[in-house]
């Protein structure tokens, strides 16, 4: 797809297809976008020479060529992306590398008490300062990584971040890892799914806080692991709670706070009648969308997650427009410190 053509294309890692361009500051995405497979974006740059780098954990490929930059994601065929890669000259040893160090943003830039939204990739500015003026919402929901983050970000910046934060707005960090299963929720069966639940939990909080403090999100930050909806019980929850405590322990350790996002009926059910045998989530963020802005629900006790520790999405994938401009959303309630 030529995105010089499509400046709003959606450009997202969830399916086959190549991207020829720069991706549009304000692209048409839906809010909820899950999974991982083959897929290029290929921007125009100034970079000279070939290097390559690849993030294991988010199953990406970042690569520079003469006046090119490559974007390479992969699902199950790390092989074909690899031979790909190979036949335009590009090597494909090189392990990611490390990313400069990033002056971090005041540490409330996770706490709110609120509305928020969050969209499937980063507003552009303008569209920030647009809703900033006009609606009611004071956060926003960012993906900053993982294998099944699905929207590619070219708005999502550490200077972006610390634009907004500037201009008032605070945030909630989210990282799609790992799922319960390859098809629940807003996967469609493109996920990759929890095998090993401790390895892969305390990588995914390592990649987590290495693109959170690459982002200025610095100690101290919530970081909310998204599982999408799945079937409770035996083998699925087990792995699931394994995950969610191995993530948990892991960013506790690297001075990060955990926040869990996931359905009331699912994740939120098996947290609650586990949260004496488990390290539980500092912070949850419960999926019920019964359009009620309130931080209540009968599933979850009142004295559990009762110190500013409670996010409600009450409403999931619909449109709002302010200040005249459109954008597929989550809608949040936050009561986070």
């Amino acid at each position: 797809m030529d995105l010089t053509e499509n400046p709003e294309a959606c450009v997202r890692f969830d399916r086959h297809a190549v991207y020829l361009g720069t991706p549009g500051g304000r692209q048409d995405c839906p809010a909820r976008l899950r999974g991982r497979t083959e897929a290029l974006l290929i921007q125009p740059a100034t970079a000279a020479g070939s290097a390559v780098t690849e993030n294991r954990t988010a199953r990406t490929y970042r690569g520079t060529a003469d006046r090119i930059t490559v974007t390479a994601t992969y699902g199950d065929d790390r092989g074909s992306i690899q031979r790909i890669l190979r036949s335009a000259g590009l090597p494909v040893a090189a392990p990611e590398a490390e990313q400069a160090a990033v002056a971090p943003v005041p540490a409330d830039a996770t706490s709110f008490r609120g509305e928020g939204f969050d969209a499937c990739t980063a507003p552009s500015q303008s569209a920030m300062n647009a809703w900033r003026d006009a609606s009611d919402y004071g956060a926003v929901g960012i993906y900053i990584g993982g294998l099944n983050r699905a929207c590619a970000q070219p708005n999502l910046t550490a200077g972006w971040v610390r634009t907004q934060y500037a201009n008032g707005w605070r945030f909630f960090p989210l990282y799609v890892g790992r799922q319960p299963s390859s098809d629940g929720g807003s996967c469609g069966g493109g996920c990759a799914s929890i095998t090993d639940p401790v390895p892969q939990g305390t990588a995914a909080a390592d990649d987590a806080a290495k693109q959170a403090a690459a982002l200025g999100l610095g100690k101290g930050s919530v970081i909310y692991n998204d599982l999408e909806h799945y079937t409770r019980g035996g083998t699925v929850t087990a792995r699931v709670l394994a995950y969610i405590e191995a993530y948990t322990e892991r960013l506790h350790q690297l001075g990060y706070r955990s926040g869990a996002y996931g359905s009331v009926s699912s994740l939120i059910t098996d947290l609650v009648a586990n949260v004496k045998t488990i390290t539980p989530p500092d912070v949850i963020h419960f999926a019920r969308w019964n359009g009620e802005s309130t931080l209540t629900d009968p599933s979850i006790p009142a004295k559990l997650w009762a110190d500013h520790q409670r996010i409600h999405q009450y409403v999931g994938d619909t449109t709002e427009t302010h200040g005249g401009v459109k954008i597929s959303i989550d809608r949040n309630r936050l009561d986070v410190d």
